[in-house]
């Protein structure tokens, strides 16, 4: 399973771009067995960057290439307080994952394209084989609605 390290920042007031941008510069490429890296904003100078990596091995590893990072933008941070420095990193393997199921996909038709018959039609939903939800009748109902409604614009008419 994959492993993750979680690194805490307060950046200086104003050089939160030059901060960002040290980030965005970087790129996967110097870094083996990283996935990918997230940089969130968690308050007013307050960041936080999330690394996903394919084992524990490749953040140890890459440990090095970490620190030449942080020297890159070191003089845009602030201590953090209670004896911690600058960084707040800590890192591990993944114990569980959960991700949200997939919407459904939803498709057009385009102009010219016919339905499958009922005979044909989908009975069950794609997720988890439940039995799909019909659809309420309203093409009926439009219908209804139009022939009443081209009966009153011909009476008008008359």
């Amino acid at each position: 399973m994959s492993a993750f390290n979680v690194v805490r920042f307060r950046v200086k007031p104003g050089l939160e771009d030059e901060f960002i941008a040290a980030h965005k510069n970087v790129g996967l490429e110097g870094f083996s067995g990283a996935r990918r890296f997230t940089l969130v904003k968690t308050g007013d100078g307050k960041y936080c960057i999330i690394g996903e990596w394919k084992s524990f091995d490749d953040i140890v590893a890459a440990r090095p290439q970490m620190v030449g990072l942080l020297d890159t933008f070191r003089h845009c941070l602030e201590e953090l307080g209670a004896d911690l420095g600058l960084t707040d990193p800590v890192s591990g393997e993944a114990l569980m994952d959960m991700s949200a199921p997939a919407p459904a996909a939803k498709t057009r038709r385009s102009a010219g394209t016919r339905r499958k018959p009922a005979s044909k039609a989908r009975t069950t939903s794609p997720r988890v084989g439940k039995p799909a939800k019909k659809k309420a009748a309203a093409k009926p109902a439009r219908k209804a609605a139009k022939k009443s409604a081209r009966k009153a614009t011909a009476k008008r008419k008359r």
